[in-house]
């Protein structure tokens, strides 16, 4: 090992020369992260009029960069922000479920990036949130509410600081009747765009305009670091990166795959004395895309320091950075698992203006419970009306099942509701982007064609380690997921042979294929029914779902469900489970599931929300 640090220590003090700014080279910058929570680029000023005015942060354009296509690449905190610090796509490395039940472990070639910085005489600092959903290491000098640049050790030290600022984050949309009745926001609630799928009335624009006052107020936090700097004298010499940790949370945003769950802003100030260096124009807007991936690499080249071969980001600013080549970006890939307690499986590939999302589960619908989203007003008002009947096409579809793929050209759809997939007009563009998906998550490989449970028992703690040893398997089974994507009667005979695999993997992906058809033959009925007794527990549970989403099938899955709930030792068994069970109970079958008399050995606080859900009435329908 001592060889090894020897030459890594080496590497780090060559590259300390790589980066030599007009101010001279002993001098490396310090770097300011500020994050806000809950924050797509729908509702900011710099991005698109009228809608919340964020004097500070355009302060902070005018001198350095907008990015107008910048990508967190999950859209929830843990996974996005795991994603951030490592640099590395999480589906490859385990830790793409929020919130986590197991930290995944990094490559053993890879730290979170602070780490490096602080390894090459930075001060690195934290206030506060970190949420990693990997072992941490040695990262933060400081992390803490209480975290400064000013404590460093010297005046002299440079420093990286990030800070995390929460005041539009989703908690503050949790308020209750009362405040829209006392109408208790500074925006006017008639002067905002509700997006074309919300329903149009008083909750909903009280909402918006509750959120556009907490993106004011979260603008005012930025002035106020960016003042503090200031008054330390530090602005001449500190690049500051302002962006959303992932979209915003105005239902259908945090925690699903469209633009305003992915597409943050990013504004990153540049100091006069470095912009000759870095490239930079004051007030330059640049349109090449820029992924989480890619904002660590981006620091440790700026402070000079080499980037990790196992890293998936590549640098957008410093040395060796072609300005031309940034601008080319045009694809970013996003990702969607387990949120809390709710479960689904979902890709998105955004290549220029066309966006493909893959749903491997349609028929769970994006507004499957989750109980601290349904905590928001909007989210419980929107399906009281979809009970109610008073929704029009766009504004059901967030309660339907959704399609195995949807195709949108955001130019002309930028709230994706038209959905060209099935479109004559568009099938070259729509083979296209499903073989780019399909390729990248071949690549990674993507560990979720294999369940949490799963990975928890085998891949962990080195998942990518697993990841390349299992990449043949992983590539059958996607190719098996991409059945669902051929006519049923053409697809019958190879899912059917999958049905009779040994592989357990592979039966539960021809599982899933059956349960995007809209009718089950009689064979493929029958085998079904076998699996309800197979020796996967989630074969079990995937055969009884598929089962009944036939609705001519009166066959009764309780007993299936309950037997995997109450000889399970697997926690992430027990979610899954109790995720088919909402949505046979809430969805597709109408039926009463009792749980009450059941043994459940395996609860965390995951499963405890699903169980509180579930001990209440639907909210969608009186139970038979």
């Amino acid at each position: 090992m001592k060889p090894i640090t020897l030459t890594l220590s080496a590497l780090t003090l060559l590259s300390l020369t790589l980066f030599v700014p007009s101010a001279g080279a002993e001098e490396r910058p310090n770097i300011v992260w500020l994050l806000s929570e809950d924050n797509s680029v729908h509702y900011l000023r710099l991005y698109r009029e009228p809608i919340a005015k964020t004097p500070a942060i355009e302060a902070l354009a005018k001198q350095g960069l907008v990015f107008d296509h910048a990508f967190s690449c999950a859209p929830v905190c843990s996974v996005a922000r795991t994603t951030l610090m490592s640099g590395i796509l999480a589906p490859r490395a385990g830790f793409q479920f929020h919130r986590k039940q197991e930290l995944a472990r990094l490559p053993d070639s890879l730290q979170l990036f602070p780490a490096y910085l602080r390894e090459a005489g930075y001060y690195t600092t934290n206030l506060s949130k970190k949420d990693y959903n990997v072992t941490e290491g040695k990262v933060w000098d400081a992390s803490s509410k209480k975290a400064s640049w000013r404590n460093r050790p010297t005046p002299d030290t440079p420093f990286f600081h990030m800070q995390s600022i929460a005041i539009c984050h989703e908690s503050s949309l949790h308020f209750p009747p009362s405040d829209i009745e006392q109408n208790q926001v500074e925006n006017d609630p008639t002067k905002v765009s509700p997006a074309p799928y919300h329903p149009d009335n008083e909750t909903f624009r009280f909402t918006q305009a509750r959120y556009i006052d907490q993106i004011q107020k979260m603008d005012r936090a930025v002035g106020g670091v960016v003042n503090r700097l200031r008054e330390d004298g530090l602005l001449d010499n500190t690049l500051i990166f302002y962006f959303g940790d992932h979209g915003g949370v105005l239902p259908r945003s945090k925690g699903y795959l469209y633009e305003t769950g992915l597409h943050v802003p990013l504004v990153v100030y540049v100091p006069e004395k470095w912009r000759d260096s870095l490239s930079v124009q004051a007030g330059d807007r640049r349109r090449g895309f820029v992924r989480f991936v890619d904002l660590g690499p981006t620091v440790l080249n700026l402070a000079g320091l080499p980037v990790p071969d196992t890293m998936d980001g590549r640098p957008i600013l410093g040395a060796g950075v072609d300005t031309k080549e940034v601008e080319s970006r045009n694809t970013t890939l996003g990702y969607a698992d387990r949120f809390d307690e709710k479960s689904d499986f979902c890709r998105s590939l955004r290549i220029g203006d066309w966006k493909y999302i893959r749903n491997y589960q349609p028929y769970l619908p994006d507004g499957l419970n989750n109980n601290y989203r349904y905590k928001q007003l909007a989210y419980s008002n929107w399906r009281e009306l979809y009970v109610s009947g008073e929704l029009n096409k766009a504004q059901r579809a967030f309660f339907e099942p959704k399609p195995v793929e949807a195709l949108h050209y955001l130019p002309d759809d930028p709230f994706e509701v038209d959905n060209l997939a099935g479109s004559a007009d568009h099938e070259e563009k729509l083979q296209q982007m499903r073989q780019a998906l399909t390729e990248k998550l071949k690549s990674l490989p993507d560990l979720s064609f294999y369940p949490e449970s799963e990975i928890i028992a085998s891949a962990l703690p080195n998942a990518t380690d697993y990841g390349r040893k299992k990449s043949g398997e992983i590539s059958e089974l996607i190719d098996i997921a991409n059945l669902a994507l051929e006519p049923s009667e053409e697809a019958r005979d190879q899912v059917l042979e999958e049905l009779h695999s040994n592989n357990p993997w592979k039966r539960y992906w021809a599982v899933l294929v059956t349960a995007s058809w809209s009718k089950l033959d009689a064979e493929t009925t029958a085998r079904l029914m076998e699996l309800t007794h197979d020796s996967n527990n989630l074969v079990r549970v995937r055969a009884a779902e598929s089962l009944c989403r036939d609705a001519d099938n009166e066959w009764d899955p309780r007993p299936t469900l309950y037997h995997v709930l109450e000889t399970t030792d697997s926690p992430s068994e027990v979610l899954l489970t109790l995720n088919a069970i909402v949505y046979l109970r809430d969805h597709a079958t109408r039926l009463d599931f009792d749980l009450s008399s059941l043994n459940i050995g395996a609860v965390n606080s995951e499963v405890e929300r699903f169980l509180i859900y579930l001990n209440r009435p639907s909210p969608f329908r009186p139970l038979r």
